[in-house]
């Protein structure tokens, strides 16, 4: 089993660094939607690497979650509030978003932000800005993730900065990438050329199921990808939220059937961000994924902005251990 932890302020020192280790941390990932592989390099080389060395394990796991299709808020200024009830301007004027969304919202259609955390609804649309309506408000911050609910926008694979990051790869020892938003076999082996060709064939790709074009697909992902990662936070965006229970019961069963490690993501214990102590039902969700064969379990908020990164991993793994006593 694999523990991995999401690079952040919070484990950014090299005693943390070397606690989350102590609790049976195997990995870290680094979120490229907000950062630069070459940004991160100083707290690779003054936490992770000298934490890795100490706890025996030179071998640890680095992985890239590149930027790919994502759609995301743009650079603001300073954060947003958005009332409920009030009408907004996205696009010029206002806030940024990227151009194919601008492009591709119909008045009635409703926009995602941050996992659902805030949610809108397009009332005028033109061709350089969206007029919306706020349904559920909130603070708004920069790079949020974004979603035009019910609709697939077109996307390239790979982004200039996912290949400005992928040419640094071996350099920094990465293992793995987590591959967003995949779509298809397509996909897949995009990034698979690309790696190839930079001399990185034994990095590992974990492709992220977190659209509907990835459900319908996700035979052909299987089998072309070395690892699932079952990513529920704009998973649970792209469908009704009560249903991702089934749908992540049956991608699990699937990737056991077919014999592909899989790894579960998104609030896993997202309560500890903000408390020493999970709820039950977070740890009754760990023990559960474990029992239907997660190969893989990855904090994401949790150690990347959470007050009690060290005590999310200790009941990660402690949870984690207890299922696999059980199996």
């Amino acid at each position: 089993m694999e523990y991995y932890a999401t690079l952040g302020k919070p484990c950014a020192r090299r005693d943390v660094m070397d606690q989350l280790f102590q609790a049976g941390m195997t990995g870290i990932r680094v979120n490229l939607s907000h950062t630069s592989l070459s940004k991160c390099a100083p707290l690779l080389d003054r936490a992770y690497r000298p934490a890795a060395r100490q706890a025996g394990l030179e071998g640890a796991h680095l992985i890239l979650d590149l930027q790919g299709p994502e759609l995301r808020i743009g650079e603001l200024s300073r954060p947003v509030k958005l009332r409920e009830g009030d009408d907004v301007l996205l696009g010029d004027g206002g806030i940024p978003v990227p151009q194919n969304i601008l492009h591709t919202a119909q008045p009635g259609q409703q926009l995602s932000i941050d996992d659902g955390a805030l949610l809108l609804e397009v009332k005028r649309s033109a061709p350089a800005v969206l007029l919306c309506h706020v349904l559920r408000g909130g603070p708004l911050l920069s790079k949020k993730s974004l979603s035009l609910l019910g609709t697939e926008v077109d996307t390239p694979t790979l982004t200039p900065d996912d290949l400005d990051n992928l040419r640094q790869a071996e350099k920094f020892g990465v293992t793995h990438i987590l591959q967003p938003f995949v779509r298809g076999r397509r996909d897949i082996e995009v990034l698979r050329r690309t790696l190839d060709g930079l001399g990185l064939d034994r990095v590992r790709i974990m492709a992220k199921i977190e659209n509907r074009q990835g459900l319908d697909r996700l035979d052909e992902i299987i089998e072309t990808a070395d690892q699932i990662c079952i990513a529920r936070g704009d998973l649970g965006n792209s469908i009704p939220l009560w249903k991702l229970p089934a749908i992540q019961k049956d991608i699990a069963k699937r990737c056991r059937d077919r014999g592909k490690p899989f790894c579960l993501v998104t609030q896993l214990l997202w309560s500890m961000e903000q408390r020493p102590v999970p709820t039950r039902a977070e740890v009754c969700d760990i023990y559960n994924g474990v029992l239907d064969g997660a190969s893989s379990l990855m904090l994401t908020g949790e150690t990347a902005a959470g007050k009690w990164p060290v005590q999310a991993m200790q009941y990660l793994v402690r949870t984690a251990g207890e299922a696999l006593n059980a199996i």
